[in-house]
């Protein structure tokens, strides 16, 4: 055989090969980022258990649903993972179809949708996420009114909350704190005014690494990321639940509506709600939504029930109601 001809075998081969693998074993995931919630765990153990591979992608909630709105006629994703109230709007957009996955009777009302077009994979609480060692000598802070003090100038770190849906998190969160509620969040655009004096860094990505690194002492996060970063990765981090008050919101998965790999989007689903699937997100310190799934170590490494106490749910349908008109606000009004 030429060397000509050689090439253009193995080139065919190489073709044959991406093509197979891109129409019959992988399913796209919108925002399944490695570092956010241990997805790369998870990614890796779909790819072993069920052959289906998915890339891993770093959009968030609010980019993600962009992205489905504008790829309605021709989509691109199968499954997407977003914030509940992401959920909430990607079904009224009607860019997700229903599904009920296996287990779906083991998912608790109100964290589904009756016809499965969103449902509830795990939750988190909202907190600080503090790396001690990066705090120059000042106190770990215990509340919303402490991050507004001029020691912690620089250090504080929040998801864009126009965009990521745990920087909308945040605002739900401060605001109900600070005696808001969901129709009426001028707490929120007030405090994250006063926190502007305090230069705060506001990135659009989930930004675990640069609170490891220091970069970000303070960030609004989640327990798990906090707990994954002290019991995993052996940084001195800790989480706090401050003493105003916090949320607890679940994440949640869909089918995308006429994804070109829907059968294997299906089994991606099945798979994260599965024995295995969910042990994933206890050993990586989330709530899954099957309570069950969850080991007595990593139980024993979340605050006390006491400081959960602090933690609320919310009307998640309200809160995807008021999402747009925040985001307006916060767009428009905050420094």
């Amino acid at each position: 055989m030429s060397v000509s001809r050689l090439r253009q075998t193995l080139l065919a081969s190489i073709l044959l090969g991406a093509s197979s693998l891109a129409s019959g074993d992988t399913a796209i995931c919108y925002n399944c980022p490695p570092e956010w919630a241990d997805w790369g765990t998870q990614l890796r153990l779909i790819e072993q258990q069920t052959g289906i591979r998915v890339p891993q992608d770093n959009k968030n909630s609010g980019q993600s649903l962009a992205q489905l709105v504008a790829e309605q006629n021709s989509p691109v994703a199968d499954v997407v993972y977003y914030g509940v109230t992401f959920g909430i709007q990607a079904m009224e957009a009607d860019v997700v179809a229903p599904y009920q996955p296996a287990h779906w009777d083991e998912i608790p009302e109100g964290l589904k949708d009756p016809d499965g077009h969103w449902f509830a994979i795990h939750s988190g609480t909202l907190g600080f996420m503090v790396n001690v060692d990066a705090l120059d000598g000042a106190s770990v802070p215990t509340s919303w009114d402490d991050l507004l003090k001029p020691e912690y100038r620089g250090m504080i770190g929040y998801l864009d909350p126009a965009s990521a849906f745990v920087g909308y998190v945040g605002a739900v969160a401060v605001n109900l704190a600070k005696g808001g509620d969901l129709d009426d969040f001028s707490p929120a655009i007030d405090y994250f005014n006063a926190l502007s004096d305090n230069a705060p860094i506001v990135p659009k990505q989930t930004s675990y690494a640069r609170v490891l690194s220091g970069e970000i002492p303070i960030l609004l996060d989640y327990d798990f990321n906090a707990y994954r970063a002290r019991h995993g990765d052996g940084a001195n981090v800790e989480f706090v639940i401050p003493t105003e008050g916090s949320v607890v919101v679940p994440y949640v998965m869909s089918l995308v509506k006429d994804g070109p790999q829907a059968d294997n989007g299906r089994e991606v689903l099945d798979f994260v709600l599965s024995d295995q699937g969910q042990a994933v997100w206890a050993d990586a310190y989330l709530r899954p939504v099957r309570d069950s799934a969850i080991s007595e170590q990593a139980r024993e490494v979340f605050l006390p029930d006491s400081e959960y106490a602090r933690a609320q749910t919310v009307d998640y349908d309200a809160m995807a109601a008021a999402q747009r008109q925040f985001s307006d606000r916060y767009l428009s009004e905050v420094r």
